[in-house]
């Protein structure tokens, strides 16, 4: 299954259009679908292979969460990174050089997920 995301607005990742692969797993909705981009995204909590972590695929998962709901979670995320647990060092960017980090997620952005 494949999801879309429109990158929100006054963002970083405004006009994007972020490709998702979404694998449900047997015993969904019990337990959480795997996610990931397909699409290269520059997040402090988005891995190389598109890996997202965020709560709601794992520790804060509950099944009453439809899929529809998880990709505006995801949206949403986008714009309000986690620093408390990134996946790489972009999380260093976030954090002590914002302007630098959102032009540089601005450029991935056009590159990576526009036309």
């Amino acid at each position: 299954m494949q999801g879309t995301i429109i990158g929100p607005s006054d963002t970083p990742f405004e006009g994007g259009v972020f490709l998702l692969s979404i694998k449900l797993p047997y015993d969904y909705p019990f337990k959480p679908p795997k996610i990931v981009f397909q699409t290269k995204v520059f997040h402090p909590n988005i891995d190389e292979d598109g890996t997202i972590n965020i709560d709601i695929l794992g520790n804060n998962w509950s099944p009453a969460l439809k899929i529809e709901k998880m990709l505006l979670s995801i949206c949403s995320f986008l714009d309000d990174p986690n620093p408390d647990d990134p996946l790489n060092p972009i999380c260093h960017l976030y954090l002590n050089e914002r302007e630098t980090y959102f032009k540089k997620a601005r450029e991935w952005t056009k590159k990576y997920a526009m036309s």
